[in-house]
């Protein structure tokens, strides 16, 4: 018997789980891990560019974004193919991951249309369009990087 507490306290957890995680893909990671640091970049130039008016920057940003939606482009297909090639059925996680990676590219397009204007007529649209396009960029990679589940009982 134990000094001091007479109470003896059992705790049952119950876990629903579906499964371990699993981590993606090792090439669809590296793909996955350039779209927000170009996206970024992007952004960071057009605040260079809102507060100096220097053109290089527009220029900067308009390449930056360029290399955003390749890389987003090519981790679009390789998740449009994880969806149809999964033998089991669709999990909430990989459709919400592709819709945003989905978003992320069409913003990033029209990101790109906007910076193919004059640098003068790409603010304020190409700031807030860059902000939204980094932003998804960010989830998409917390969501991806975060593993999926398998539906497998370890």
């Amino acid at each position: 018997m134990r000094m001091g507490s007479d109470v003896h306290e059992d705790f049952v957890a119950a876990r629903s789980d579906p499964g371990p995680r699993r981590s993606i893909h090792p090439l669809h990671a590296i793909l996955l891990a350039f779209p927000f640091p170009l996206f970024l970049g992007a952004l960071l130039s057009d605040l260079a560019y809102s507060s100096s008016f220097q053109i290089q920057w527009a220029n900067f940003s308009a390449w930056l974004i360029a290399g955003g939606l390749l890389a987003g482009a090519l981790t679009l297909l390789w998740s449009l193919i994880n969806l149809f090639r999964n033998k089991m059925a669709p999990r909430k996680r990989p459709i919400v991951y592709f819709s945003v990676l989905l978003a992320m590219w069409v913003v990033g397009l029209v990101n790109a249309f906007v910076h193919a204007k004059d640098a003068w007529a790409t603010m304020p649209e190409g700031l807030y369009l860059s902000a939204a396009s980094a932003f998804l960029a960010l989830v998409a990679a917390w969501i991806g990087y975060s593993g999926f589940r398998t539906g497998k009982v370890g």
